[in-house]
C-alpha cells in the first residue's frame, strides 16, 4: 500500500542513458555556442553558420560599441586628469597708466570785454605748474574745474584780477581744470599761459 509510487528497475533511467544524454546535452551546447552565441555575442563565426543566419553582422556591431564606449570611457577620464592637472593662470596686476609730464605755451588776444578759457584734463591729485601774464593791463581770471561724468558744472580754486599770475594748481576730481579771463579794458589784450604738469590734453573754449 505504502509502496506503490517506488518505481520498478525498469523505470529508473540506467548509468548508461544518463552519461549518453549528458554527452548529447553538451555536444548540442557546444554547437549552440559555437554557430549562435560566439556569432551573435562576439563575432566570432568558425563555422559560418552566423553569417547565414545574420548572427555575426550583430556581434560585430555589439564589439565594434564595446569597443567605442571603452576608448570614449579612456578619453573622458584622461581629460579629467589633464583638467584637474592644468593650474589657474596668475593674473598679473594692472599698472594704473601714467600720465606723461607736459608743456604747453598758449596766446590768446581778447577784445574789451570779451573772455575765454583754456583747460587741461587731469585725474584727481595730478598737479600742473602754471604761469600766465597780460601784455598790458589787469585781466579778470578765474581759476576752475568741472566733470561730466561726476556732474559738477563748477568747482571755484580761487578768482581775482591781475596782470601776472603763477602756481600750481592740483586736481581735486578727475575733470577739466583751468583758467578764464575777461579783458576790463578797453583795449585788446594778448594773454600767454605756459602750463607744465600731470595732464592728458589742453584746450581753449
Amino acid at each position: 500500500m505504502y509502496n506503490s509510487n517506488i518505481p520498478s528497475d525498469t523505470e529508473v533511467p540506467s548509468t548508461a542513458k544518463l552519461i549518453k544524454s549528458t554527452i548529447i546535452a553538451a555536444v548540442t551546447a557546444g554547437i549552440l555556442l559555437v554557430t549562435v552565441v560566439m556569432p551573435a555575442e562576439y563575432g566570432i563565426d568558425p563555422t559560418g553558420a552566423g553569417k547565414v543566419l545574420g548572427l555575426t553582422r550583430m556581434g560585430e556591431i555589439k564589439t565594434s560599441l564595446a569597443e567605442e564606449a571603452a576608448q570614449d570611457a579612456a578619453m573622458d577620464k584622461q581629460a579629467v586628469a589633464e583638467a584637474e592637472s592644468v593650474s589657474e593662470p596668475e593674473i598679473a596686476p594692472v599698472p594704473e597708466q601714467e600720465v606723461e609730464i607736459q608743456t604747453h605755451e598758449m596766446s590768446v588776444t581778447l577784445a574789451p570785454d570779451e573772455g575765454t578759457e583754456i583747460k587741461v584734463a587731469m585725474k584727481k591729485g595730478a598737479k600742473v605748474d602754471y604761469v600766465w601774464e597780460t601784455n598790458g593791463g589787469k585781466a579778470n581770471f578765474d581759476v576752475h574745474g568741472d566733470s561730466k561724468e561726476l556732474k559738477i558744472n563748477y568747482h571755484n580754486y580761487y578768482k581775482g584780477s591781475d596782470q601776472k599770475r603763477q602756481g600750481t594748481l592740483v586736481a581735486e576730481f578727475d575733470g577739466s581744470h583751468g583758467w578764464f579771463w575777461r579783458n576790463r579794458t578797453k583795449e585788446p589784450l594778448t594773454i600767454t599761459i605756459k602750463t607744465n604738469g600731470e595732464y592728458s590734453s589742453i584746450k581753449r573754449y
